[in-house]
């Protein structure tokens, strides 16, 4: 298998070969046991779900979007892009997992003071037991994707009220309400990175760090999903809860609008690594498929229609995965290395919504070649295709990403 981007001896060859065998040996059959399992069973102490999220974290995954100079890995935006493919291509719910657990921390870190860090991030730094385990709070019954729109409101109140409200009282933020049933993680979650309406607009919001153990916080039950299924999602209700000021990271000020756009620019060009990853599964999964099975006396990839799929897969997993990587060292300069929290929104949710593409048409192209064993559960194909399927909503919708990323190139091409 050869990448155009990395040498043969190279330490980043080295650190794929390294996280792939990881990856297929731990992670996807992981994948496979909880895909099958009922939702209540995934999320219990005994799941093989915090094995793996334990050994996730001893390998220091959890903290490579962290700078080294607060406690990361002196990773590179192709070295972090290496490392969130492979996990895509092993399980796109698990990945998605170790992706959600980074948003509470890494933003305390950018953005929080030293006290805050040394309360919340230091003790996730080291954490291997999956003692401390993240969810990033948005989307609500009443807002799911159309929550990402806001950064670009020029009505306010446009998008109505957000179902998690909080107010003010003897100097703490008293906060009622739920977020909906797709919080990944948020069934086995020790915090949640939250975001809480306080105005008369989303848009007017704070960003808080909450302990899920708190007085005034109930989880409902996990939900059974579609796809990712080996990544629990579940609701989060909120009833008086009670939180000091000290647990605000992002206050109600301008700048919640602009953390909140530069936040969607990092978890897009991530999940897009983690789509493309799961892309490539499917095409290599259909690839050894096509060289094994004999149809009309001859393998079946040497038939001219199932060719001709090949290729055009190989393309789209490889066009991805480009524009994906350079869309990510954009976002990673920007947000982790120069802190200037101005990357492009335009850029990096085109790599996300590119990636979601790819991987439901090479995934339904996949399928087509396995022809009815792709239908049946003993393959995973079969889940790969369901993963692939739920990418299209998850992380916002392809169609309300492109909106939101409309409205950018209308607003500020010519004047970037």
């Amino acid at each position: 298998m050869k990448f155009l981007d990395i040498d043969e001896l190279s330490e980043e060859r080295f650190l794929r070969e390294e996280v792939h065998r990881f990856v297929k040996e731990v992670v996807r059959p992981v994948s496979l046991e909880l895909d099958r399992m009922p939702a209540e069973d995934r999320i219990k102490s005994d799941s093989p779900y915090f094995k793996v999220i334990k050994l996730m974290k001893k390998l220091g995954y959890h903290k490579i979007h962290l700078p080294a100079d607060l406690g990361g890995s002196e990773l590179t935006p192709l070295q972090r892009n290496i490392i969130m493919e492979e996990l895509g291509w092993g399980s796109l719910g698990l990945a998605t997992a170790i992706g959600v657990d980074q948003i509470p921390f890494v933003n305390v870190a950018l953005i929080g003071d030293e006290k805050q860090f040394e309360d919340i991030v230091r003790p996730w730094i080291e954490d291997t037991k999956c003692r401390y385990h993240g969810c990033w709070g948005v989307t609500e019954p009443e807002h799911g994707s159309d929550y990402l729109m806001f950064v670009r409101e020029e009505e306010p109140g446009k998008y109505g009220k957000g179902n998690v409200r909080a107010v003010k009282e003897d100097g703490e933020w008293v906060i009622n309400g739920q977020k909906s049933a797709w919080v990944s993680s948020a069934p086995v979650a020790t915090h949640c990175g939250l975001h809480v309406q306080v105005g008369d607009s989303i848009a007017d919001g704070i960003f808080c760090v909450v302990p899920l153990d708190l007085p005034g916080i109930k989880r409902g039950k996990p939900v059974e999903m579609l796809g990712m299924r080996d990544g629990p999602q579940g609701e989060i209700f909120f009833n008086n809860l009670r939180i000091p000021e000290e647990y605000v990271i992002v206050a109600p000020t301008p700048f919640y609008k602009i953390f909140c756009d530069q936040l969607l620019c990092l978890t897009s060009v991530g999940f897009a690594s983690f789509l493309t990853g799961l892309a490539r599964a499917t095409f290599e999964e259909a690839l050894e498929y096509s060289q094994n099975r004999i149809q009309g006396g001859k393998p079946i990839c040497q038939h001219q229609e199932i060719k001709i799929k090949l290729y055009r897969m190989f393309e789209k997993v490889e066009t991805s995965r480009y524009y994906t990587r350079k869309a990510m060292e954009h976002v990673h300069h920007r947000i982790l290395e120069e802190r200037t929290f101005n990357a492009s929104p335009r850029h990096s949710r085109a790599a996300q919504i590119y990636a979601k593409k790819v991987a439901f048409e090479v995934a339904n192209d996949a399928l087509q070649i396995f022809g009815a064993y792709g239908l049946s559960k003993d393959l995973i194909i079969e889940k790969l295709f369901r993963d692939a399927r739920a990418g299209l909503i998850e992380d916002g919708t392809v169609e309300v990403l492109s909106l939101e990323s409309a409205d950018d190139i209308i607003e500020n091409y010519w004047s970037d």
